[in-house]
């Protein structure tokens, strides 16, 4: 959009100067009308300025992101001017990087800028959802509850995300240990061990020379693994950024047992919460679902959502794509078939996005519970064939000797 520069005169009288982002003219006369500014003289700004973005320095914490949300929902509800509000935050803030973001959408603000457009200037930290949500908030004027769903929305994404951490930090620190000390034995131990069994002479069980022969690899070879490694990371790390590459990856994320159970659920829960959410704003469901194929951060469900929005667009039923598509549980088709029919979508998205948030909490603990000994398990295995091929060759060696 064009930024223009304005004289206008305030309520007591005095001239403002600023800069103005709109599309016309009637838009800017509202914009500063808001503001109780009569415009005295308006033109478009020749020069923009330079702008340097740097996505990385801007990476706000998600946890500060949510604490902003919801103090933002609480200054608006106290009816404290959207300006104030930010500049409040300002020095509320620790997170450098949100704070220097605050600080510029506030500016934005008090030149006449619309608060959505400028949190859209930051899509490093507000989601293309988040920003629909302010939207439909500023256009409903129901910008409170918005602000205080966004918070809480957040929150429960921050959490799953911390619980699905936390589930898997002790089995990732255990297989850690467990493989750690397998290669420092292969490495140390078992060329120690290899040299007084050749002194012996007798023939080795299998597991023995099999051990001694994975021993003798990573003493001379250890660097190709390391090699191989890095080279298969920077490959994976190009494959993904490419779009084939994408769509694979979430192809099979969705069929490992057990966790693709779990991503389908998570995404479905995210789904039906987000649309839910965005048609209560007033959004269409087209456009709804144009911006929630963005949180659903799968290639595979966007691919099904936006050929769903094309349907729709079409004069076809929302449920079309979805009940011939396999990733969806027959039960989601059926229930906004019968939203759809009784023009309360909203209310059977709800439930449905209550339902598999109750779901994927349930997995959560399960696998948590299931972890552990699964881990046992493997861990006694490990031990187990390490202890039988050092112990092996000993007890032949001892019966060869009696």
């Amino acid at each position: 959009m064009p930024i223009f520069k304005y004289r206008a005169v305030n309520e007591r009288g005095e001239i403002v100067r600023g800069l103005v982002e709109a599309s016309t003219v009637d838009d800017i006369s509202e914009l500063l009308g808001e503001r109780k500014l009569t415009i005295v003289s308006l033109s478009e700004s020749s020069s923009k300025g330079i702008t340097i973005s740097l996505p990385f320095f801007k990476k706000a914490k998600k946890k500060s992101v949510v604490i902003f949300s919801r103090q933002l929902a609480v200054m608006i509800a106290a009816t404290v001017p959207v300006v104030q509000a930010l500049r409040i935050l300002i020095v509320q803030t620790e997170d450098k990087a949100l704070k220097e973001v605050i600080a510029e959408m506030g500016n934005d603000v008090d030149g006449g800028m619309k608060m959505s457009s400028a949190f859209a200037k930051h899509p490093e930290v507000f989601s293309q959802f988040y920003v629909a949500m302010l939207r439909s908030g500023e256009t409903s004027g129901r910008l409170e509850k918005v602000l205080n769903y966004l918070a809480s929305q957040l929150e429960k994404d921050h959490d799953l995300t911390n619980r699905i951490r936390g589930a898997m930090v002790y089995p990732i620190f255990i297989l850690t240990a467990m493989v750690a000390v397998g290669v420092l034995m292969l490495i140390f131990v078992v060329p120690r061990m290899t040299e007084l069994l050749q002194e012996t002479g007798s023939e080795l069980p299998f597991m023995t020379q099999l051990l001694i022969n994975v021993s003798d690899f990573l003493v001379g070879y250890w660097w190709t693994l390391v090699l191989l490694a890095v080279l298969l990371g920077v490959l994976l790390r190009l494959v993904l950024r490419t779009k084939f590459g994408r769509e694979k990856w979430d192809y099979y994320k969705l069929r490992v047992p057990i966790f693709g159970v779990l991503v389908k659920k998570i995404i479905l829960s995210r789904l039906a919460t987000g649309l839910s959410t965005l048609i209560k704003g007033g959004v269409p469901i087209s456009r709804g679902l144009s911006i929630t194929s963005e949180i659903v951060s799968n290639e595979s469900f966007k691919a099904m959502i936006e050929e769903t929005v094309k349907e729709v667009e079409d004069g076809n039923s929302i449920t079309t794509v979805f009940a011939r598509n396999r990733l969806v549980p027959t039960m989601v088709p059926q229930m906004m078939s019968v939203g759809e029919r009784t023009g309360r979508m909203d209310e059977v998205l709800d439930r449905l996005g209550d339902f598999y948030s109750r779901e994927v909490d349930t997995m959560i603990g399960s696998l948590t519970s299931l972890i552990e000994p699964m881990i046992m398990i493997l861990l006694g295995v490990g031990v187990g064939f390490m202890v039988a091929a050092i112990i092996l060759p000993i007890f032949q060696v001892a019966n060869s000797m009696s």
